[in-house]
């Protein structure tokens, strides 16, 4: 498996917070974490952890190699056992990470480069089209969504809960673990496993959700308690954007996710693709993936 390497000098806020974000998402997540970097041992394997963190050998798997992954820790090869190594970097800020993930009000005021402390004032940014490599797509351009294609939606849309959709990607995506809702969350959920058609290249995703409690066409309004939830997603480090809702989404929703897009493209100098899933779409989704939806 490839080795991750952080560069503290460049952004060290960001990847404390980063790491920290993940670790409030799952408590085993946590309890891995904090057993690999436990102690002065480097590198443990498994084996090792399980004791350490009272979970069984697949929860352990599951969690290490979604902060390896993430670049959180580095996985490798120890006596026959897949084993995980400590992050130069996280080794001496681990302390640090684990204050801000058992600490949410703590996190949600950690100012980073990509999160800075707002003040009243507004600046208006205009960045050369020019360098921008934003791209819009549609469900159907998505590999792991492949079951939707051909299926047409019914005629009305159905109010569902938030956590009946998010459950469901779960299942679709394979994603385990524990993503609770709280206020200054960049989204409702991540993922490493997406694919897109054709390309066969797993990529990271960020989702906007948005259940029943909202009623009528979404628009960024209605989205956050300040109108800010697309701003947040788009502060996630992720390749794909995706904004989902059951019912009509204004296209509004749609020109703010591009000009973010935009923004974040030119700034990180990488393509940054963006989209929704309205009502009719995710009916399409749950046709599709009945298996994955508990509506009742």
């Amino acid at each position: 498996m490839p080795k991750h390497t952080t560069d503290p000098r460049s952004n060290s806020e960001d990847q404390i917070a980063f790491a920290a974000k993940e670790l409030v998402r799952s408590k085993d997540r946590r309890k891995v974490f904090k057993a690999i970097y436990k102690g002065k041992k480097k590198v443990k394997t498994v084996t090792e952890l399980i004791p350490l963190t009272h979970l069984n050998r697949i929860r352990v798997l599951q969690e290490g190699g979604r902060l390896a992954g993430l670049g959180i820790v580095n996985q490798t090869k120890l006596d026959g056992d897949t084993a995980y190594e400590k992050d130069p970097f996280y080794t001496q800020c681990k302390d640090k990470v684990l204050r801000l993930a058992e600490n949410k009000q703590a996190l949600a005021k950690f100012h980073t480069k990509v999160n800075p402390k707002i003040t009243g004032v507004q600046v208006k940014v205009c960045l050369p089209k020019r360098l921008a490599k934003a791209k819009q797509i549609t469900v159907d351009e998505i590999d792991t969504f492949a079951k939707i294609r051909g299926v047409k939606a019914d005629k009305e849309t159905t109010p569902i809960y938030e956590n009946k959709i998010k459950e469901g990607l779960q299942k679709i995506l394979g994603e385990p673990g524990n993503f609770q809702d709280w206020g200054g969350e960049p989204n409702d959920l991540f993922s490493t496993n997406l694919q897109l058609k054709l390309s066969g290249v797993r990529k990271n995703v960020a989702f906007g959700l948005k259940g029943r409690g909202t009623q009528g066409i979404l628009n960024p309004k209605k989205m956050g308690k300040r109108g800010d939830q697309i701003q947040r997603l788009f502060k996630s480090p992720a390749d794909i954007f995706l904004v989902q809702y059951w019912g009509q989404i204004d296209e509004s929703v749609l020109d703010q996710m591009k000009q973010f897009a935009i923004a974040k493209s030119v700034l990180e100098d990488r393509t940054i693709i963006y989209g929704i899933i309205d009502g009719r779409d995710t009916n399409r989704l749950i046709k599709g993936y009945p298996e994955c939806f508990d509506l009742s």
